[in-house]
């Protein structure tokens, strides 16, 4: 069973900047793709960024120009620097795998088979 661990979270005021990590427990992390989600209060858990094994990115356009995901295989982990950032950007933050390489539906939450168990994000106006 692959582990997937984040840190990284806390509280910043608006404008601030965060990082968060993603650390996976297996050697093959630099074959999967990876995901990160959110998920705010009394909502759904939502697409934020993610990254395809050949390091292709994909972004919801809210965070677009704000928020980078990058990837260090040699480290097993996965990032994802937030600038600029809001109260609306308050959530839970979550990463997720993909082992199986494909990248159609890296968008939705049924495109990965690993989470972890998230972090939070606290952006105060």
């Amino acid at each position: 069973q692959v582990q997937l661990v984040e840190s990284g979270g806390g509280l910043v005021q608006a404008g601030g900047s965060l990082r968060l990590s993603c650390a996976a427990s297996t050697r093959t992390f630099s074959s999967y793709g990876v995901g990160w989600f959110r998920q705010a209060p009394g909502k759904e858990r939502d697409f934020v960024a993610a990254i395809t094994r050949s390091g292709r990115t994909y972004y919801t356009d809210s965070v677009k120009g704000r928020f980078t995901i990058s990837r260090d295989n040699a480290k097993n982990t996965v990032y994802l620097q937030m600038n600029s950032l809001k109260p609306e950007d308050t959530a839970v933050y979550y990463c997720a795998g993909n082992p199986w390489g494909t990248t159609a539906s890296m968008r939705t939450r049924e495109g990965y088979l690993y989470w972890g168990q998230g972090t939070q994000v606290t952006v105060s106006s």
